[in-house]
């Protein structure tokens, strides 16, 4: 099996309510129809905490973060055409990847959340970030993922309450013109709260010496395997929307 992740983008920068009624009635069954294992679909629609989450590094205005990421399982990437198919026409520009998955956080995982206990298909609580990553020219490949993989994963692990981490490296790019991300990262936090309170979002306790500490320990990390310039956020609603026990 193999694991594509697609990013949607449109003129108005949010997923309103018919493109989340499109997306999750009409072309996430149809997915299914084709044959699709496990699908996940993350939305920037505005619902519940993720429609107040002030975004740390928000996407500047002439390059808009995505609408919508669609993450999917088939059998054979050569059979994609007809997903790509359905996922086109939902916005403007559509950028599709294969990439490699790794979840060092689940729910359940620490004190932040108890383990799922919501259907497939229902909207997960808190607020997803979805962070796209490049990787810069100054570092190679093997180097950047071990500062990704080995320093900046267990050192926000620490300092983060963060309940679900889904990690994917770009394998490569699988439609025309997409942007070179060579990270696509999803992370879930227990509410907006969580997200927009510095001393939440870095566990310092309310201690301004702590939350001091712990963000600069976050910028060093983040400085050493990221250009701040080319990093995009996007804060979305997570709908897991047919899952495999793990």
């Amino acid at each position: 099996m193999e694991k594509l992740i697609y990013l949607v983008w449109n003129a108005t920068g949010r997923a309103d309510a018919s493109l989340r009624t499109q997306v999750l009635e009409r072309v996430a069954p149809a997915l299914l129809d084709l044959g699709v294992i496990e699908l996940t679909v993350n939305l920037a629609d505005g619902v519940d905490d993720a429609g107040h989450t002030e975004l740390p590094l928000p996407p500047p205005a002439d390059d808009p973060a995505p609408v919508a990421e669609v993450a999917l399982w088939l059998d054979n990437l050569d059979d994609r055409g007809p997903v790509e198919g359905l996922l086109a026409p939902l916005g403007d520009r559509l950028a599709g990847y294969l990439v490699t998955e790794s979840v060092p956080t689940d729910y359940g995982d620490n004190e932040w959340s108890g383990p799922r206990d919501w259907p497939d298909g229902d909207r997960s609580p808190g607020v997803l970030q979805l962070t796209l990553m490049e990787k810069p020219d100054r570092l190679s490949y093997a180097d950047w993922l071990v500062q990704w993989h080995g320093t900046q994963t267990p050192m926000s692990t620490r300092i983060q309450p963060r309940i679900r981490y889904v990690r994917n490296a770009v394998v490569r790019a699988l439609t025309p013109g997409a942007p070179p991300y060579q990270g696509i990262v999803e992370e879930v936090w227990p509410s907006a709260e969580h997200v927009n309170d510095p001393h939440l979002y870095y566990l310092s306790g309310g201690d301004d010496e702590v939350l001091a500490e712990h963000l600069g320990e976050m910028m060093d990390s983040v400085t050493a395997m990221l250009d701040l310039d080319r990093l995009r956020l996007a804060a979305m609603s997570e709908y897991l929307v047919r899952t495999r026990p793990r």
